[in-house]
């Protein structure tokens, strides 16, 4: 039963829309998904998955997709489109996956609920050498004026806002390759509805400030649409990818001490914990403590928690 309280934090305000976010909220070009992974088949992770409208190209590409989210009500919507996928609740701050483990980790309109400083070195880690980061977002064209009109009353999208640059300025990355492919959606007076209460700006409000909103977009769609055809919604669909360079390693447990009360000694081949061996050159690794993996979570590995 709906509420007239705030529906959720932010970035996991989707999860009380998801069936709204999936039938209102454009697809991606299937271009601008293959420009993202290339030709070759890839090990693919996917962080803020939401309902799949990305997922699905994934897949249809023929790449091996894990797609997480953080919300398991996006998940479940994600599972009635893909049934057979492979699925986590997870976080991009902590991901439990082993290091080198994925070709390719992808976001799509996510990236903007990361935690950048922990969320990048752990992207970094779970990558395999040469491995390659991409965030791919939908943003409306509002260089047309009635666009612009109807950002006034559902928020603004700024084009190229920070994505390349947060991926410039990290240490665990390559300069950031970026392109653009424009694409429309119809929309009609019902999609209109379901787009308005997935957005960030809406989907935060209580219920009756969300169905306020919605009465001044069919208000604004009554002026501008055209009934039953709909309307043509521009969008434009940055892509941006770049290739990890220093991968943060997880940290060991020290051995515990022997009988005699002596700790044993690291094989040759393994440099101490302030230092791991990347390509030809020793790269320093921040000393953090290490947290366990989920409960779920059998590997025993151990994650390096960058708080």
């Amino acid at each position: 039963m709906a509420t007239d309280s705030a529906p959720d934090a932010p970035g996991l305000c989707f999860g009380s829309v998801a069936e709204a976010y999936d039938r209102g909220r454009p697809g991606y070009p299937r271009e601008a998904v293959a420009w993202l992974t290339g030709e070759e088949p890839l090990a693919v992770l996917e962080l803020g998955a939401g309902t799949g409208k990305l997922t699905e190209h994934l897949v249809a590409l023929g790449h091996d997709v894990h797609a997480t989210d953080p919300d398991p009500r996006m998940l479940d919507r994600l599972g009635t489109r893909l049934p057979e996928l492979r699925v986590s609740q997870t976080a991009a701050e902590e991901i439990p996956a082993a290091d080198a483990t994925y070709d390719l980790v992808v976001a799509a309109d996510a990236d903007a609920w990361f935690d950048a400083d922990r969320a990048l070195p752990e992207i970094a880690r779970v990558l395999k050498r040469g491995g390659t980061f991409a965030v791919v977002r939908n943003v409306r064209d509002e260089r047309i004026p009635w666009v612009k009109r109807l950002g006034n009353l559902i928020g603004h999208h700024t084009t190229g806002e920070g994505v390349g640059d947060a991926i410039d300025s990290s240490p665990y990355f390559g300069p950031a390759e970026e392109t653009a492919f424009k694409h429309w959606q119809v929309i009609d007076r019902s999609s209109v509805q379901d787009l308005a209460r997935s957005l960030p700006d809406v989907a935060a409000l209580d219920r009756t400030g969300q169905d306020s909103k919605v009465r001044e977009v069919l208000a604004f769609y009554d002026d501008f649409g055209r009934g039953m055809d709909g309307m043509q919604l521009p969008w434009v669909t940055e892509c941006f990818r770049a290739v990890v360079g220093i991968q943060p390693k997880t940290i060991r447990q020290e051995p515990a001490p022997t009988s005699t009360g002596t700790t044993p000694a690291a094989p040759d081949d393994e440099a101490g914990p302030e230092a791991q061996l990347v390509g030809e050159d020793t790269v320093p690794v921040a000393l953090a403590p290490a947290v366990e993996p989920p409960a779920d979570d059998d590997s025993g590995m151990l994650l390096i928690d960058f708080r």
